[in-house]
């Protein structure tokens, strides 16, 4: 089967170019002799996430419980959710998973801490407890060392404290690595043992053996790259394995042609870039506007013709993949397979 004979809008992963990325980021990871633990957020497919544990990786993390859920009924079973779990739904939910596979999850607050007290003790489950840190990302996380401190030495009973996470900010590494060291200080001054030192990011991946203590790294979007890693000098666009197929549905001016491809496809994302995607036929065209169904091709000339197809690669491949049902996966223009994108929408 050919990419030609596939209905468009839709999305290609390139299987050569993704296995190629997975070996690279597991190969750097096991040189520097730290984990990998790959967040499937990227992707939310159980069949890749296997791909990554087979090529070495020691989990996986997910956001969301519901993301966890569908990868523990696909077999996975060494979880981090790195997010907090507020409230008695996903409390009880998350002491299920428990009992099912080896789960850790993240808190940054007393609250989150107390919850998971209650729910550990209530259910006679364990799970082990990251204390997420705020190193520069200014997301979630506490704001000192002494509030991780604190928090860890608040938990008690199954949930136990195992060590410390941060997502910082892009570009943010040698940040993250002073406070990181100044945390692992306070630890050990309090007699507190920290055993995991979790890190993420693929913009700044290649940095993670300079981050002090680090024991494991979550990248996601590494698995397929797309432009805006590219942009930061994290990928180049030969290894960008997702791209949206789309097909010229009109061109009402030498200058502007319509692809059936808006921001229910793509992304409205831009992450400071120019335009909504990179078109490697067509690289002097800009990606210029979006609406639901319609993407906006200009260029002073050499625009593709009605009817002819293009390949897309988004400025965000993570969300692309929440937007559909199923992906093909493909080697050159030959598809492979029709993966069911299965943790879809699960957001909660």
């Amino acid at each position: 089967m050919n990419i030609d004979s596939l209905p468009t809008p839709c999305v290609l992963i390139d299987f050569d170019r993704m296995k190629a990325n997975i070996g690279r980021a597991q190969d750097y990871a096991t040189q520097h002799g730290f984990s990998l633990r790959p967040h499937i957020k990227t992707h939310k497919i159980p069949a890749f996430a296997r791909l990554q544990v087979e090529a070495g990786a020691k989990g996986i993390t997910c956001q969301k419980l519901g993301e966890a859920e569908v990868m523990a009924d696909a077999g996975l079973d060494d979880i981090l959710i790195s997010y907090n779990l507020i409230g008695f739904d996903k409390l009880a939910r998350m002491t299920t998973l428990a009992r099912r596979i080896k789960l850790t999850v993240a808190a940054d607050s007393l609250h989150t801490v107390e919850g998971y007290n209650r729910a550990a003790e209530a259910a006679d489950v364990s799970f082990d407890v990251l204390i997420e840190c705020d190193t520069g990302g200014g997301r979630c996380g506490v704001q000192t060392p002494e509030e991780a401190v604190t928090l860890a030495q608040a938990l008690r009973g199954g949930a136990r404290f195992a060590g410390l996470m941060t997502y910082p900010a892009a570009g943010k590494t040698a940040e993250m690595a002073a406070w990181l060291s100044a945390a692992l200080a306070a630890f050990k001054a309090a007699d507190v043992p920290v055993r995991v030192v979790s890190a993420g990011g693929t913009p700044d991946l290649w940095k993670a053996h300079t981050i002090p203590g680090v024991t494991e790294y979550r990248p996601g979007t590494y698995v397929y790259m797309d432009r805006s890693q590219v942009a930061v000098g994290a990928a180049s666009m030969d290894d960008c394995a997702l791209s949206v197929f789309a097909t010229v549905v009109s061109k009402p001016r030498p200058d502007r042609a319509v692809i059936d491809a808006g921001t229910k496809t793509l992304t409205s994302d831009l992450l400071g870039m120019e335009g909504f995607g990179h078109i490697p036929a067509c690289p002097h065209a800009t990606l210029s506007g979006l609406s639901e169904e319609h993407g906006v091709l200009r260029a002073e000339s050499g625009l593709p013709e009605i009817g002819e197809r293009v390949r897309i690669i988004p400025n965000h491949a993570c969300v692309v993949s929440n937007m559909f049902d199923t992906v093909y996966l493909v080697s050159g223009e030959r598809v492979l397979d029709v993966m069911p994108v299965a943790a879809r929408g699960r957001v909660s």
